[in-house]
């Protein structure tokens, strides 16, 4: 692991940092050049304001990181979505050449792209996105630090001038109406004009006529005014001055004049000439422009006023921009224009008051002065707001006109980069380049680096309570009045004297000039008082002052008088009088002094002992008022510093006596110096402490650390912002200190020891007093002093003789300095111990300092010594504490870790691995198992922003150096592994973050590691898949964005603290805080720069800054904000960028969670696929739960389309496992799923269903060698799919229709056959090679596509089945029949199950029972014991064989014979095996038995018992036996009565329905013959199917029902009706003869019992072919049909297809024929029937009564007498064959034989009632007799 770029530069760990020249030149004034050695503290002061920063670059943690990630939108596709197509449509649409551009991912700075390298050995998968930077998407290094607990803050560089705004004004041009001749000057300042004071020194500018100009030499300069907060007092003074007025000259009146407007020739040339001459001014005009308007309370500003002189897009409305607030709206009468060009406002002022006599600026405002007539002209200023260096996010523009600037200055055009306010790298948009801007606007550039600037001194700098950063020493002296008994012109000169001893002495050169360029001149002049007796002066004269003030030095004022006339030479000055002022007496802040003016100055004129020879003016009175300003950062004017400073040049110089008692006082009395005064002195006075503690002796080191910390401690409490540490102090510490350079020895040995001492006095237990506490408040400053002076120490050590590019080595520290420092840390730790038990705040602070003590002494001394300190803490803090203390140790360690170098730290002995990184592992798996719920929530925080922190580090982005720190984290793993415990009982929130470290970890191991852990133990690998699974669950994505809590701790769901708003369950808490900041600033989110990538698309029409976009946005802002509400609220109140972000990470944390987990569960695979872990072999349960967990959640298209590949070289693996019987849950769960995705509307994903499909046949083929299995497993699933998936869908008119759903289920089922199967493979990134089937050690493939086929086929028809089913949803309670069918297609189509064979076979069966379908019902009990007997015989298990299987069969066809292999296969987990049993076969034959007794038929009970009783007999249950034999009793006698009844037993009618329309659907032009109950005859079916079929008819179709049974031909209906034709049938025997033509009466065939199985129908037709509809017996034709139905009845449905019909046709004799040999028959039938005993001869001569009856009563003639009539006589006996005639004959005369022989048995029979009808029998036969011998005379022979 190479050592990153450890230090800053080679191995410079300290910047020196240049102060800032702040007025141009460091270089001291020449009077403060004087040799200052004999002064230390004055040596002291300059050094500070001199020295260099030095800034500890690493102090506050360097971390450059990668840039983030583009995230791509995932795909997340429901059933019927098909979001991929719609967008790449959409991107076809848009794709034109020039937008091309716009779609490609901003590239972020020079960063590099995040991961560049994925480790070679890691699968395709691998290269995807880590979750990481989905989960923490806003990473923000920062900003995660500044919410650790005592977190130090840097400051900005103490600027030299402290000030928020910076004005910059610039003078453009003077032009009056008159013109302008002669040269003006003036000068600008700030004022406020509430308190009439002065804010800022003049700054001075000149103003050439035209033809005077030096190129504008004059007006190339600016002024920069500093100003603190804007305020409406606040205002530029503008003060105009020009040449004085030459008596009887040209007035200055010419300028206000109104006529004429011009100056003439001769005035400009009178003018002109004057003003070369006169070297003094005048006072002219005066304006003054307020720069903030007066409305302004520093809040939100509405757009800049037209009329404000700063630009609108420099208006601010975050709030603490309220230094933006435009310089507003002049309240000045005049007109005033602005031109605003980018920052900087052009503002003409129209209206200067011009003024007539001279004045001081206090009257400016007074009430009493007279108003003149305004100037005509007008002055061109302009203005400029400038920023600090450090540009603040917000400058740049923030409604975004800004932006538009920059593109109208024409700079920059590309699109992208006026979005620079939300690219984040905006840092260099300062004033420069504001300043660079204004070049195009106004001729000239007006940079601020090339024009010359001068900086006004703030005169607020003395008063405020802030250090001096910068050197100055001057004296401002304004003359105000001066009070004569006589009129004068006069004015006043000023210098500065060293001594009094000789006036012609010149002298000092002190005074600043007003030009620029120039050196400090001797004197400085004010204007000139014209013509007054109260002469009044505004000017203000700067002094530079000597460093060493002496009671010598003076100021002395010379008042002279000018003749304003032109004479023979240009007018001289006389002198009036003198006045002297000694500095030392009067040297104060602000002073107004009033001075006498003296005649002549004599020698040591400043002396007392003079006074008496003096002669003044005036009587010696004070005339002469002026006012000084002490502006000096040498000169402290408090009398305690200057004690201080006075006795500590004597301590240093040793001219005190040795005791220094006075040092101590003056030391001690620094206690109670004013604070303003503390603060401004507060640097050189620490310096000089730190020097007392540094080389003192005991005594006095101890008084200067006292002294110390109560200065330290008072700074503090002064500190306004009420940050933990003051900046005044953090500035010292972090810029000024620097260890005194070299010039004595280093601070830290001294101040650790005092420091240890006092602490160690405090253990013991002495007194001392409430300086320790103060101590320990201010122990961060004592700290970094340390470690600062170390530091310094050891770059001093090794600057010079260390090799270019090495590191510095650590400084070594003296064993004792060490020691105690060691002490010293545990005293202080005791403190935080003690005191954090009793919950003081002053303890958590202390913690968290000491813990910045280590983490900068990680950087200087060699890392164990660090580590000692930090084991000391560790022990003094095991285990888990108290909840305070727990939260100080994590806080330390998070501190600690946060060190740049932490990966790289060593361990405690050379063999260990990274100490610190152990010790937080330790700490936070301690954690996690606390009780208290905000550690355990910390503990996983910390845990995740360090794991971030690395992955994003520019500096460990190669693959070995990911693998390190993977591998220092790894035994995390390892302990949660050890106690799963612990992790379950974290809630949701922790365990994602848990969860996500796992994954980054796991991701960033190599392969070799993971192996290693995974060959431990199977119970270890088992939970560590425990974890993936988990990670599924709770990174799972769902659409609803509704946060269901996924699982949440069961302790308390609750415990979420409801402060943070949940906008995602999923990402991580501090993506909560990053959103909720977002929506807090505006609408509009500021990107920062590490995640500026997010906003750079933001449409134009969403950036409006402040408004909502409507007003039903806007409530609904305000109600989320105000109920706190869900998080579907929440999340739903986002500005919609904000909203689409939050999604688009979701979806991609959803995404590379299942993308790594799938990873890793190949590699895994690929692992134990060589048998080198330790595993279940038998079931690989690891795998198949995480890829079932992938499989029923929904995943975006990427993760499919990943998971195919890797479920294939699962399968290529591990195949004979997975396919095995063990893991049958597992199968069937991934055939539902694949079935599930071969529904949706997203082809890439129905596809790969196909292709998965495909590849479990293949591995069926491979060990199997048949599909036999797979084909029960499909259809189960599909059957389990089918109550899932939508088949059917609503038609606009209300009926059903087939959904999309099934029809894509049926395509893709189609396709799993499809021969052209290899581009889909590719498609799928599977070899083409990927279904053969071949296994090992054999050559052929075994893969068979027809038996693929027959497969697909199969669930094709379930799923056909089941549509059918679902289509009849709504007419189910109608038309049973079709419900019945429906029943029964699924039992069919589930056939291959058993258990689904059967339920539908239940399902049927209860149909049934409804309808009171008997029979039916009894098959479907019969059908469904078959299935159960056909399993049992084929396991051998069963008391039953074959041939009961057969016998069973007979009863009901659909029984299979062929016991098969299919039941053994159909054992699937879940199915089968539990159901088939003995019992259960006997209760469903039991069942049949009930129902067939219901429907009275008995022969198949009988059938039925001779089954049952095997079983009894095997299990010896006599008492069943003996109910056995029972019941078959009763059924035998049963099948008795119905064969005795004399009525023929009828079990059921048959109809034949056949149905023409095209809204019968299927059952168009078809046939069927419906089997009813007994009792139902023609009319009631009628009327039952006319209602049924009613109901599906629509207006446009009618039902109409076809009256007789003639033969329909289709095609000559009517098209817009539906026909019925319904005829009954009479069943046909096995084996009657259909050619006969005898009538058929049923009750003929009943004389045996035989099973009433039927398959064969006939009905006869007569029809004539003469076409009368009525003819007699000679025409009456016959034709019979008979139907062959599809299986026999009794079914398990109610009516059967007629597969097959065929007719005969009779002429008319055959059926005369056929007529009389039925009645023959029947009588015969009668007599010849056997009957069992005498004892029933009643029911025998009922029968024989009535067949004799209706054959010889005379009035029933019409039957044999017609046919006589009919055939024998006449014409149609000629037509007659002579055949037919004789078999009517012979028919004729054998009926007549049989009725004779029947009157003879009936009179054997009858008793006494019955005599009178059998006469009636013998004369009716022998009438019959007599008729018929008139056409057979043989007739009376033979009978």
């Amino acid at each position: 692991m190479e050592p990153a770029v450890a230090t800053a530069g080679e191995g410079q760990r300290f910047k020196r940092i240049p102060r800032q020249a702040w007025s141009g030149n460091l270089e001291l004034d020449p009077l403060l050049n004087e040799s200052l050695d004999q002064w230390p503290h004055l040596n002291e002061l300059v050094q500070c304001y001199k020295a260099d920063f030095v800034k500890d670059d690493c102090k506050y943690g360097r971390y450059e990181s990668v840039a983030p990630p583009s995230f791509q939108n995932q795909i997340f596709e429901g059933p019927d979505t098909d979001i991929e197509t719609e967008l790449q449509l959409c991107n076809a649409r848009n794709s034109k050449p020039e937008d091309a551009t716009e779609d490609d991912p901003p590239s972020t700075s020079g960063r590099q792209i995040y991961e560049t390298e994925s480790s070679a050995s890691s699968s395709k998968v691998h290269c995807s996105l880590s979750p990481l930077p989905a989960y923490e998407p806003a990473f923000d290094w920062e900003n995660e630090r500044s919410l650790i607990f005592g977190q130090r803050v840097t400051e900005t560089m103490p600027a030299i001038s402290n000030s928020g705004l910076k004005i910059t004004v610039k003078v453009l041009s003077l032009s009056f109406q008159a013109g302008l001749v002669e040269p003006f000057s003036g000068t600008v300042c700030l004022y406020n004009r509430d308190r009439r004071e002065k804010l800022s020194e003049d700054f001075y500018f000149h103003i050439l006529p035209t033809d005077m100009q030096d190129a504008q030499g004059s007006l190339d300069r600016r002024g920069v005014f500093s100003l603190d907060a804007p305020s409406p007092s606040v205002c530029l003074l503008i003060q105009l001055e020009k040449a004085a007025t030459e008596e009887g000259g040209v007035t200055p009146s010419v300028y206000s004049r109104k006529e004429p407007v011009h100056l003439a020739e001769k005035e400009k040339q009178k003018l002109q000439v004057w003003s070369r001459i006169m070297p003094y001014k005048e006072s002219f005009a005066w304006a003054m422009i307020p720069l903030f308007e007066g409305n302004h309370a520093g809040g939100l500003s509405d757009a800049a006023s037209p009329s404000s002189p700063l630009a609108p897009s420099l208006s601010g409305s975050s709030s603490q921009d309220s230094i933006v607030d435009p310089i507003s709206k002049l309240t000045l009468d005049g007109k005033v224009n602005h031109y605003s060009s980018g920052s900087s406002v052009i503002v003409e002022i129209s209206n200067l008051n011009k003024v007539k006599e001279s004045y001081i600026e206090d009257s400016l405002q007074d009430p009493k002065r007279k108003v003149h007539k305004p100037v005509k002209g007008v002055l061109r200023l302009e203005v400029e707001k400038l920023h600090d260096g450090h540009n603040d996010v917000d400058n740049a523009s923030e409604g975004g006109s800004m932006a538009n600037d920059l593109n109208d200055a024409g700079d920059i055009n590309n699109g992208r980069s006026n979005r620079s306010s939300f690219d984040g790298i905006h840092s260099s948009v300062n004033s420069i380049a504001i300043g660079k801007k204004d070049a195009h606007h106004n001729g000239h550039i007006s940079n601020a680096e090339n024009g010359d600037i001068f900086q006004a001194f703030d005169f607020r700098m003395l008063t405020r309570s802030e250090p001096f950063s910068q050197l100055f020493h001057c004296l401002y002296v304004y003359p105000l009045t001066v009070s004569l008994s006589r009129k004068r012109n006069l004015f006043v000169r000023v210098e500065l004297r060293k001594d009094d001893s000789d006036i012609r002495k010149p002298p000092l050169e002190a005074v600043h000039p007003r030009e620029r360029n120039t050196m400090l001149q001797k004197w400085g002049h004010t204007q000139i008082a014209v013509g007054t007796r109260m002469a009044s002066y505004h000017d203000e004269v700067k002094i530079s002052l000597p460093a060493l003030l002496t009671p010598q030095h003076h100021l002395v004022f010379t008042f002279f008088h000018v003749d304003l006339q032109m004479k023979l030479e240009a007018p001289k000055p006389v002198i009036v009088g003198y006045s002297v002022l000694p500095l030392s007496t009067h040297i104060q802040l602000l002073s107004d002094v009033s001075l006498p003016i003296l005649r002549e100055l004599v020698p040591h004129y400043v002396q007392e002992s003079g006074k008496e020879r003096m002669d003044y003016l005036e009587d010696g009175k004070t005339v002469f008022r002026l006012r000084l300003r002490l502006c000096s950062s040498l000169f402290p004017v408090n009398e305690r510093i200057i004690d201080f400073f006075v006795e500590y040049d004597r301590h240093t110089l040793h001219t005190s006596p040795p005791w220094g008692s006075e040092l101590l006082e003056a030391i001690n009395s620094l206690k109670n110096v004013e604070s303003t005064a503390l603060i401004q002195f507060l640097q050189p006075i620490l310096n000089m402490l730190l020097h007392l503690i540094g080389d003192g002796g005991e005594t006095l080191q101890v008084a200067a650390f006292r002294a110390m910390v109560n200065i330290l401690t008072r700074v503090q409490q002064e500190s306004s912002d009420g940050a933990e540490r003051n900046r005044f102090l953090i500035n010292y510490v972090d810029f000024a200190f620097d260890d005194f350079d070299d010039r004595q020895a280093p601070v830290y040995p001294g101040l650790s020891t005092v420091w240890g001492s006092l602490a160690r006095s405090k253990a013991k237990g002495y007194r001392v007093g409430p300086v320790y506490d103060d101590v320990l408040a201010m122990a961060w400053f004592f700290l970094e002093l340390i470690v600062k002076s170390m530091g310094l120490e050891q770059s001093r050590l090794f600057y010079h003789n260390l090799p270019l590019g090495e590191d510095v080595p650590p400084l070594q520290l003296k064993e004792g300095v060490f020691r105690c420092i060691m002490q010293l840390f545990d005293c202080l730790l005791t403190e935080v111990h003690e005191r954090c038990k009793k919950g003081l705040s002053l303890a958590k602070r202390l913690n968290s300092t000491l813990a910045f003590f280590c983490y900068d002494l990680l950087s200087i001394i060699e890392p164990r010594q660090v580590f000692e300190l930090v084991s000391l803490y560790m022990d003094k803090f095991a285990g888990v504490c108290q909840s305070v203390l727990h939260d100080c140790k994590l806080t330390f360690l998070q501190i600690i870790c946060d060190h740049d170098l932490f990966v790289e730290m060593p361990g405690r002995d050379p063999s260990d691995r990274n100490y610190l990184s152990s010790v937080l592992i330790q700490e936070i798996f301690l954690t996690l198992d606390h009780d208290d719920l905000s550690q355990r929530a910390k503990a996983a925080r910390i845990l995740v922003v360090l794991i971030c922190k690395h992955e994003f580090d520019a500096r460990y982005q190669k693959s070995e150096d990911k693998l390190y720190i993977a591998q220092l984290y790894f035994p995390l793993i390892g302990q949660i592994l050890d106690e799963m415990p612990v992790f379950y009982n974290l809630n949701a929130v922790e365990k994602r973050e848990v969860l996500v470290v796992i994954l980054q970890i796991v991701r960033n191991l190599d392969d070799a590691t993971l192996i290693k852990a995974w060959q431990q133990s199977i119970a270890r690998t088992r939970l560590f898949f425990k974890l993936l699974e988990e990670c599924i669950t709770h990174f799972e994505h769902n659409k609803t964005g509704d946060s269901m809590l996924l699982g949440a701790s069961s302790r308390s769901p609750d415990v979420e603290r409801p402060a943070s708003p949940k906008y995602s369950e999923r990402l991580s808490p501090s993506v909560n805080a990053y959103l909720s900041e977002a929506s807090r600033h505006e609408i509009r989110p500021q990107g920062t720069p590490e995640n500026g990538y997010m906003w750079n698309r933001v449409s134009p029409q969403l950036s409006s800054p402040n408004q909502p976009y409507s007003l039903r946005e806007a409530l609904a802002q305000a109600q989320s904000s105000r109920i706190g509400s869900t998080a579907r609220a929440l999340r739903e109140s986002l500005h919609p960028v904000l909203r689409q972000k939050l999604e688009l990470w979701e979806e991609n944390l959803s995404s590379a969670v299942s993308l790594e987990v799938l990873g890793i569960t190949e590699k895994f695979s690929v692992a134990a696929g060589t048998r080198s872990i330790t595993t279940d072999y038998a079931k690989l349960d690891c795998v198949t739960s995480i890829l079932m967990g992938l499989l029923s959640r929904s995943q975006p298209l990427a993760v499919w389309k990943a998971f195919l590949p890797v479920v294939y070289n699962i399968f290529n693996l591990h195949g004979a496992t997975l396919m095995a019987r063990e893991n049958d849950r597992f199968l069937k769960q991934i055939a539902f799923h694949l079935l599930r995705l071969a529904v949706f509307r997203n082809d890439s994903i129905r596809k790969r269903a196909v292709v998965g499909l495909q590849i479990l046949v293949r591995n069926s083929f491979n060990y199997f060698k048949n599909t036999t299995r797979l084909r029960v497993m499909l259809t189960i699933t599909l059957s389990e799919l089918m109550s899932d998936v939508q088949v059917t869908q609503m038609k606009s008119d209300g009926s059903l229709e087939e959904s999309g759903e099934a029809r894509r289920l049926r395509k893709s089922l189609e396709e799993m056959a499809d021969v052209r199967s290899k581009d889909l493979l590719k498609d799928c990134g599977l070899p083409v090679t990927a279904l053969e089937a071949t296994p090992e050690g054999s050559s052929d493939n075994r893969w068979s596509w027809v038996e693929v086929k027959h497969l697909s086929k199969c669930l094709v028809q379930a799923l056909d089945a089941g549509l059918e089913h679902a289509l009849l949803g709504s007419v189910v309670t109608v038309d049973r029949y079709a419900a019945a069918e429906g029943f029964y297609e699924l039992a069919m189509a589930y056939a291959p199950v058993p258990d689904l064979h059967i339920m539908w076979l239940l399902h049927l069966c209860d149909a049934h029972q409804e309808m009171q379908s008997w029979a039916e019902a009894a098959q479907c009990a019969v059908a469904v014991a078959g299935v159960i007997m056909q399993a049992l015989v084929g396991r051998n298990d069963a008391v039953w064989s074959k041939e009961h299987v057969a016998s069973l069969r007979k009863i009901c066809p659909i029984v299979n014979t062929d016991v098969s292999a299919e039941a053994s296969a159909a054992e699937v987990e879940g199915y089968g095996a539990s159901k088939l049993t003995v019992d259960s076969a006997v209760k469903y034959l039991q069942l049949a038995n009930n129902l067939f007794t219901q429907a009275e038929l008995y022969h198949f009970c009988a059938s039925i018992q001779e089954l049952i009783i095997p079983v009894y007999k095997s299990r010896r249950a006599y008492g069943q036996l003996a109910k056995c034999h029972t019941s078959l009793t009763n059924i035998y006698e049963s099948i008795l009565e119905q064969e005795a009844s004399p009525i023929p037993f009828i079990d059921a009618t048959y109809y034949r329905v056949g149905f023409y329309g095209e809204r019968f659907g299927k059952l168009n032009k078809k046939e069927y013959v419906f089997r009813e109950p007994q009792d139902v005859r023609l009319g009631d079916i009628m009327e039952k199917l006319s209602h049924i079929y009613e109901a599906k008819m629509d207006g446009s179709h009618t039902l109409h029902i076809i009256p007789d049974s003639r033969q329909v031909n289709a095609d000559e209906l009517q098209p817009g009706v539906c026909y019925l034709q319904i005829t009954a049938l009479d069943p046909v025997m096995e084996d009657e003869d259909l050619g006969s033509r005898r009538e058929r009466i049923f009750s003929l065939s009943t004389g045996t019992v035989r099973a009433r199985v039927f398959d064969r129908f006939l009905f006869d037709t007569p029809f004539t072919k003469n076409g009368k509809t009525q003819g007699g017996l000679e025409d009456q034709w016959k034709r019979r049909t008979v139907l062959q139905t599809e299986g026999s009845f009794p079914a398990l449905v109610n009516r059967l297809l007629v597969t097959k019909s065929e007719s005969l046709e009779f002429s008319p004799v055959e059926n005369a024929i056929g007529m009389i040999e039925t009645r023959t028959a029947a009588l015969r039938n009668e007599l010849e029937e056997p009957r069992s005993s005498e004892g029933d001869q009643l029911p025998r001569l009922q029968s024989l009564q009535r067949i004799l009856q209706g054959s010889v009563a005379v009035q029933v003639n019409s039957g044999v007498l017609s046919v006589c009539t009919a055939f024998l006589s006449g014409e149609p006996a000629t037509r007659l064959r002579s055949q037919e005639l004789q078999q009517l004959i012979a028919a004729l005369l054998e009926f007549m034989a049989v009725c004779k022989r029947a009157i003879r048995v009936h009179f054997r029979l009858i008793g006494e009632e019955d005599q009178e009808f059998h006469t009636q029998l013998v004369n009716g036969f022998q009438s019959l007799t007599a008729e018929l011998s008139h056409y057979i005379p043989a007739i009376l022979s033979e009978l």
